[in-house]
């Protein structure tokens, strides 16, 4: 009896030997603080900082100044050369084109004799950004809301006025940074109609000014929200709102551990990563993000039929291409020789991708978009300039 019991101990320390011996996933995996991948819809409302409350003639006002090309350096180029509602508040091209420059997407070009360089890095669609830095938890500051691709500033209203400020996105050659902005309020001081918006939307005489100037802008960007795509649908009840597939694909989504960055409403972490993109060749010199560490901040994933091509530098150009770079980085490929794989963010290494599994995704984020936006270009503009700048 004794040998028969210690017979069986031995058998089942072995087995336990041998399972724990065994890898049971494709790759080794590193343990990591757990990660909230919670998913929800967005919000129905939008929230405004307290010193910019939201009105129609605030609204109004902001939207006309991000048609007009008066503030720009060159008075050529406008907020929506680049973020036009034809191309989703993006634009169809990798890398943007400012000053010095006519025609409207992926038909860009600079004019001959051109010294002014390209915008370094993709132009991200406007349209949600009022969401921006919203948590699993739908909780979100707009005061402290994270803005461009390196996280430099916080605020819809600071980012407002980096685009202007510039060389190579809106300022060109004819001003200083320090010049460009108080330049551009004397512009609209004298113009009579901006004289009268300004005064309607901020309730007061003298209103022209720099500050008001960004606010303006700021409250017509949280007018573009896209809340009512068909996932938005589905996760406030409407199982029909979404096919099958693109149930499976969501599922895929969270299992192979796209969510664990892409989460939230907005599907962003709004976190810093590194991931070793491959650089655009365009560019004389690698962009290295954040404190030169070569990381970027997360990107929503919502309106991507709107935003190709993808990633910080516009260098993947379609969703397969984009999870295929996945696929590649997770399994220890270098697609950026200045970014080693000892470097990439210890996230990669809970990706687990396969070629099968890709059709499905793409399936479900194309759930995600939503075109309900406004569309409408204004007429004309207050200062008389072309709307959106050089873009025929």
């Amino acid at each position: 009896m004794k040998n028969t019991i210690r017979c069986t101990i031995i058998l089942l320390v072995s087995i336990l030997v041998i399972n724990c011996g065994q890898n049971t996933s494709s790759k080794p995996r590193k343990a990591l603080a757990k990660v909230s991948n919670r998913i929800t819809a967005l919000p129905q409302t939008v929230k405004s900082p307290k010193d910019n409350m939201p009105s129609e003639a605030k609204a109004l006002l902001g939207r006309l100044l991000f048609f007009d090309p008066i503030l720009s350096g060159s008075k050529d180029i406008a907020c929506v050369t680049c973020h036009h509602p034809n191309n989703g508040y993006a634009e169809f091209l990798d890398i943007s084109i400012g000053p010095n420059a006519h025609g409207l997407g992926s038909k860009r070009k600079f004019n001959p004799n051109n010294d002014i360089p390209l915008v370094k890095r993709n132009a991200q669609t406007v349209i949600n950004t009022a969401f921006n830095g919203i948590d699993t938890y739908d909780r979100y500051t707009p005061e402290a809301a994270p803005m461009f691709w390196d996280v430099r500033v916080k605020s819809l209203e600071k980012q407002a006025l980096e685009p202007i400020k510039a060389f190579e996105e809106m300022r060109g050659h004819n001003f200083s940074e320090t010049e460009i902005l108080p330049e551009v309020v004397n512009r609209l001081k004298a113009i009579p109609e901006y004289q009268h918006l300004f005064t309607a939307a901020f309730d007061a005489e003298n209103s022209i000014t720099i500050e008001n100037l960004s606010k303006a802008i700021a409250a017509y960007e949280r007018t573009l929200v896209t809340n009512n795509s068909r996932f938005d649908k589905y996760m406030r009840g409407d199982e029909n709102a979404i096919l099958l597939s693109e149930k499976d694909g969501f599922e895929l989504f969270k299992k192979v551990g796209c969510a664990n960055c892409h989460n939230g409403p907005m599907f962003s972490d709004y976190k810093v990563h590194v991931l070793g993109a491959p650089e655009n060749k365009k560019l004389p010199e690698p962009d290295t993000g954040v404190d030169e560490g070569f990381g970027f901040r997360t990107p929503s994933l919502r309106n991507l039929r709107f935003t190709a091509p993808y990633m910080h530098n516009g260098s993947i150009k379609t969703l397969k291409q984009v999870l295929e770079f996945y696929e590649d980085i997770s399994n220890g490929k270098e697609r950026n020789k200045n970014v080693p794989k000892s470097q990439f963010d210890p996230l990669v290494n809970e990706l687990n991708l396969s070629v099968k599994e890709m059709s499905l995704i793409i399936s479900f984020l194309n759930t995600l978009n939503d075109d309900s936006f406004d569309k409408t270009i204004p007429e004309a503009v207050p200062s008389g300039l072309p709307v959106g700048g050089n873009i025929q």
